[in-house]
């Protein structure tokens, strides 16, 4: 393995009916004025909104809502906040929702104190933030793992650029399955296959032979699928959905990307394809994995087939691969752009567009060139 230093990122609080003791715990650390940060309306009508600003009023914090984060959410968004913040001089955040509110307000945070545009700082002067409007968060809808680390993914519109932006990691986490049952079915599915990437994606890095990552990412594959499945039985399955917020932890907590390099590549190429479109993220993973995976088969064959073994089941690099197709579409995910309900029309030009201002990842099996992810995309159509 490689030299590394590693420190979890944040204070967990796990099951059902923890946000009260968790809050309990942390709320007397911070300062009187709490921004609540949240999406559409899901956590209003399901009731965790009152439920966790009653919690605040009880403990006496001036309550300042945000309210509005979109999926894929914008750097627009991110100012927005980040103004918001300073005007009403914000001591803490919580975010409340999924991956998109808690990235979201990570970047928030950052932004709030400091006056120079983060992604100027970051990506034209190659400085990353050292502090931030301290930070809790309260997941909805997991998957992402945004509750785990400092990295959030947000959408620069005019720049038609989607991508990482280094913010504030939350100093706790709270995950109650329960508040899964507030988002809709398929988007809990789409969110466990995020998971599922993650895991794939980490593991088809550079690593050596025998690494304990490498059995760990496996492990977290192996039960996402088996969770996946329970919850395509019964959705109501409140064990399962908490395996798989567990699952979605652990995938980005930084434990199986220790002392290795990992592939993102089609993370980044969806990633690239949502600043184009407004698809959703796992969804979009879906139906790019099967194509870029049968692309690199033959130069990952060996981890390929310890795959099939051990997360499907089947003999050969190729089975698992198909056995990836098959479970995709088992779980009603869309397996062709087509299928992803994207406002925007994807044509063989936008295709062109995003192969061309995507993210090239050095520490995959095989580096792509721009030519070959457009040729990836398009057996996505």
């Amino acid at each position: 393995m490689k030299q590394f230093t590693f420190t979890y990122p944040a204070k967990v609080y796990f099951g059902e009916g923890i946000a009260a003791e968790a809050l309990k715990q942390e709320l007397p650390k911070v300062g009187k004025t709490v921004m609540l940060a949240y999406g559409g309306g899901s956590v209003k009508k399901s009731g965790v909104y009152e439920e966790l600003k009653n919690l605040l009023v009880q403990a006496g914090k001036e309550v300042v809502d945000f309210s509005g984060i979109m999926p894929n959410p914008t750097y627009a968004k991110v100012q927005e906040g980040a103004a918001l913040a300073k005007e009403r001089q914000v001591d803490f955040i919580l975010a409340v929702g999924g991956g998109s509110v808690i990235d979201c307000c990570k970047v928030v945070s950052a932004q709030a104190v400091t006056e120079e545009d983060i992604w100027d700082m970051e990506y034209r002067s190659g400085k990353f933030p050292s502090a931030g409007i301290p930070m809790g968060a309260v997941v909805t809808a997991s998957g992402t793992g945004a509750e785990m680390n400092a990295g959030a993914v947000i959408t620069y519109e005019e720049k038609l650029w989607k991508g990482p932006v280094v913010g504030t990691g939350a100093a706790f986490a709270v995950l109650d399955p329960a508040y899964t049952a507030t988002v809709p079915p398929m988007q809990v599915l789409s969110g466990a296959f995020d998971t599922l990437s993650h895991a794939m994606e980490t593991y088809l890095g550079n690593s050596d032979a025998d690494n304990v990552s490498d059995d760990v990412a496996l492990a977290i594959m192996r039960n996402t699928v088996v969770n996946m499945r329970r919850l395509l039985a019964d959705i109501h399955d409140m064990q399962a959905r908490g395996n798989l917020m567990w699952d979605s932890a652990m995938a980005e907590n930084g434990i199986l990307k220790v002392g290795r390099l990992t592939d993102f590549q089609a993370h980044q190429i969806e990633h690239q394809l949502g600043a184009y479109t407004d698809c959703n993220h796992g969804q979009g993973l879906a139906v790019i994995h099967p194509a870029y995976y049968r692309y690199i088969l033959k130069d990952a064959e060996d981890k390929f087939t310890r795959f099939a073994r051990e997360v499907f089941g089947r003999d050969t690099a190729e089975d698992g691969l198909n056995a990836l197709t098959d479970f995709i579409q088992e779980c009603g995910l869309p397996t062709k752009l087509s299928e992803l309900k994207s406002k925007t029309e994807i044509t063989p030009e936008l295709l062109r567009n995003v192969a061309d201002t995507c993210n090239i990842i050095k520490s995959n099996p095989r580096e792509l060139d721009r030519d070959e992810i457009y040729g990836i995309l398009c057996e996505c159509l």
